[in-house]
């Protein structure tokens, strides 16, 4: 029996073992690096356009916007982009989009100078660089509330929207609207850096007849069903309830008695509390309905979704008052009987007496 381990490989044999060996990792090198190439050919392109000074390297520096308009194509896009000099090269930048079939929306979009088109490109692509001023308008507020809020959002001037707010022909309202008050839908909106004023107010007014449309609302209901819905929002305080002041109010035109609400009343004379003294429910301002009969003359604040609908869908019932007897938890007693509502009405004075201060 032979001992292996004493066996030698001829010399000649352990030569070509030897070069097997070695054109076979060589193949592996190669195909190695073929597959690294192929899959980096974009950022070798990258490094050769750069070395050839036809693109600029890294991701810039600084701060530039681009404004993409709607209609814009990928070509107008990349003539902003050199303009602004966030790219050096028209060429370049126009090959990398032919490649990556990238699509541009409208909008503005925060950049950097001279970046690399590949960089350039990708934070387009990044909703993290969308430039927007988002607002968000709570139900009930005021207009000149509503008129604060954007402002502050936008930094345009108040006076630029309250010049508007005595215009609703000018959103294509009626004429004999009184004023914008009730027509600013409460949402939250994102507009773009160079939104106009006007632009604004038209957007927030079209997204209320939006709503409006919705509940399939008349164009001659429009304005009775905002009125009223924006009352309910300034008196109801919990959401079942906001179905209950509806039937109330209704009950109450029904039968040709005043609604005789305080929120109308601290409207027309520029009250802002829950309560009202004797001159100011004597005032014969439009919107005082313990003087006048029916609704205001207008709405007192901006109706959300849940006051349209309860106007439209007031809750079953043959109520003819209520009264908030808690306005930290927004407790409210609905009475059929004045003797009833007297007894809900000595409740909130004795509520607002153990709580001095409060203004609701």
């Amino acid at each position: 029996m032979s001992d292996l381990r004493t066996r030698q490989i001829p010399k000649g044999d352990r030569t070509k073992f030897r070069r097997r060996r070695f054109l076979a990792w060589l193949l592996v090198a190669i195909v190695v690096l073929a597959v690294t190439v192929f899959s980096n050919r974009g950022a070798i392109r990258d490094l050769i356009e750069q070395a050839a000074g036809n693109d600029y390297s890294g991701a810039g520096h600084g701060k530039v916007s681009l404004v993409i308009q709607p209609g814009d194509s990928g070509a107008d896009v990349i003539k902003e982009l050199v303009k602004l000099d966030v790219v050096k090269n028209y060429s370049k930048t126009f090959r990398l989009i032919a490649e990556t079939g990238q699509v541009f929306y409208p909008g503005t979009y925060q950049l950097r100078l001279q970046m690399s088109s590949r960089s350039a490109l990708e934070l387009i692509a990044s909703p993290t660089s969308v430039v927007v001023n988002k607002v968000t308008i709570t139900e009930g507020l005021r207009i000149d509330q509503v008129l604060g809020e954007l402002s502050k959002a936008t930094g345009i001037s108040k006076a630029e929207f309250a010049k508007f707010k005595t215009q609703p022909v000018e959103f294509g309202l009626p004429s004999k609207e009184v004023s914008l008050e009730g027509w600013l839908f409460p949402a939250t909106y994102s507009f773009e850096p160079k939104t106009t004023a006007k632009a604004i107010i038209s957007q927030m007014v079209s997204r209320m007849i939006q709503e409006l449309d919705s509940f399939n609302v008349r164009k001659d209901k429009r304005h009775d069903v905002l009125t009223l819905a924006s009352i309910i929002q300034k008196e109801a305080r919990q959401a079942p309830d906001f179905y209950k002041v509806s039937r109330t109010f209704k009950n109450r035109l029904a039968i040709n008695m005043p609604l005789q609400s305080d929120a109308t009343v601290s409207y027309g004379s520029g009250g802002t509390t829950v309560t009202t003294t004797n001159a100011e429910r004597a005032n014969p301002n439009g919107y005082n309905t313990y003087v006048h009969q029916g609704l205001p003359i207008g709405p007192i604040s901006a109706p959300g979704a849940k006051a349209i609908d309860a106007a439209l869908h007031p809750a079953n019932g043959k109520w003819l008052y209520f009264c908030a007897v808690n306005l930290s938890t927004g407790e409210t007693v609905f009475s059929t009987t004045v003797a009833e509502h007297e007894v809900a009405v000595g409740k909130f004075r004795a509520w607002m007496a153990a709580n001095p201060g409060w203004n609701g």
